[in-house]
């Protein structure tokens, strides 16, 4: 590797939304700095399996039935 071009990489801790924290390498930040997290595997809907929200109003089926409600089909 070439010297001076590269990121440092060095420790790190990464703070989970319920609290729960754990050190890791990373070019993020300092040496020794935190990295609070807003949405982790434990809050997001993803892989929680949390209620998805979905847009009804705007899908390609309900534009269709609008541009074609006239016709008097449904």
């Amino acid at each position: 590797m070439k010297p001076e071009i590269h990121p440092d990489y060095h420790e790190i801790t990464v703070v989970m939304t319920d609290g729960t924290e754990y050190k890791t390498r990373s070019t993020w930040g300092s040496p020794g700095d935190v990295m609070k997290l807003d949405i982790d595997p434990h809050s997001h809907p993803a892989w929680t399996g949390g209620a998805q929200r979905l847009n009804i109003q705007d899908g390609q089926v309900a534009k269709f039935n609008k541009r074609f409600e006239g016709f008097g089909i449904k």
